[in-house]
């Protein structure tokens, strides 16, 4: 690992959002906002440098591919063509694989005092994923927005879904159980025991999943129903509803009176309660990484698309551009109006 790949790259100037990033894994290593109490606090959750990230495997902060989530048993077929991927998780592909791009170095292209473009390339059959694929993440800070675009092409037909794994507390340590979670969401996935769908989305009246009103994330991470249980929390895809550039998810904080709304032009969700952290890792503050100390929120692809025909395809095919946008907004209180 050199010392460039563990050197922060600073995005944004206070008093509006301050990006830290590192090109291990395009990692936003720290994220510095002013809370609606009038504090400035780093509502990111991370680990002290590349070295850690390299020995974690819960994807703290990272740009995640060549695909975000899992594909089951590490198959499935493209254009007639059987192929198979590097698996790690019970028996799955997930995120990228074992060497996925959290773990890699990137370029850094460009940099300013509100921007800051990087770059991987991802060889043909890396991963087992066909065509060599360049992707680009840019990080952007304007007013009281952070946002992230990324892109991809690719030199053969390929599969591609990329996101952001970055853990937020809006208070800025401790449990997320008093976060209020919101997502305009009519349906989720329900998975068996890996994380795989086995079937269709799901109306997610009568469950936990309906986030369609705010609800208390303590609340929902230890509700009886079988999903949240099996996954010992929350660990799903939301469809959401709409299309194109909207908001997908508001996270606020009563206790700071901070309000981080979620835009994004994906048409799924996947929302995660950091049900892995088990207090084995220190953070980057010194604390010890329990369950619940972070959410994520990940715009993306439902997980498995590949082997659901029926679903928004992955697929990217030379002369395409993959992209995907997503932006953190941050306020006070609601807005009057977007």
């Amino acid at each position: 690992m050199s010392s460039s790949a563990a050197e922060s790259v600073v995005v944004g100037t206070a008093p509006g959002p301050e990006l830290h990033l590192l090109r291990h894994g395009a990692t936003l290593h720290r994220l510095v906002v002013t809370g609606g109490d009038g504090v400035r606090r780093d509502v990111s959750v991370a680990l002290p440098g590349a070295a850690e990230l390299l020995a974690s495997s819960d994807y703290l902060g990272g740009t995640i591919g060549r695909y975000a989530n899992r594909i089951a048993g590490g198959r499935f077929e493209l254009d007639g063509e059987k192929l198979e991927v590097a698996t790690h998780d019970r028996g799955n592909h997930l995120h990228g694989g074992p060497d996925g791009f959290d773990r890699r170095t990137w370029d850094l292209v460009s940099h300013d005092a509100d921007t800051a473009r990087l770059r991987l390339v991802s060889p043909d059959g890396d991963q087992g994923f066909p065509g060599e694929v360049t992707a680009e993440a840019a990080f952007s800070v304007a007013g009281d927005t952070v946002t992230l675009e990324l892109t991809a092409e690719t030199t053969r037909p390929t599969v591609v879904n990329l996101t952001s794994h970055v853990y937020l507390n809006l208070e800025g340590g401790g449990s997320v159980d008093d976060h209020l979670l919101q997502v305009p969401a009519s349906s989720y996935t329900p998975v068996d025991e890996t994380g795989i769908p086995y079937g269709g989305h799901a109306p997610v009246d009568g469950t936990p999943f309906d986030l369609r009103e705010p609800a208390r994330v303590g609340e929902l991470v230890r509700s009886a129903h079988e999903q949240v249980v099996q996954a010992a929390g929350i660990d799903h895809n939301l469809v959401v509803d709409g299309a194109g550039w909207r908001p997908v998810a508001v996270l606020s904080a009563p206790r700071t009176a901070t309000r981080m709304e979620l835009w994004s032009d994906q048409g799924c969700l996947q929302v995660y309660t950091g049900n892995f952290l088990d207090g084995t890792q220190v953070s980057r503050d010194g604390r010890l990484l329990r369950q619940g100390d972070g959410i994520a929120l990940e715009p993306q692809l439902a997980p498995d698309t590949p082997n659901h025909p029926e679903w928004p395809s992955a697929v990217l095919r030379p002369g395409e551009l993959y992209r995907s946008r997503m932006a953190w907004v941050f306020t006070a209180t609601p807005p009057a109006g977007r």
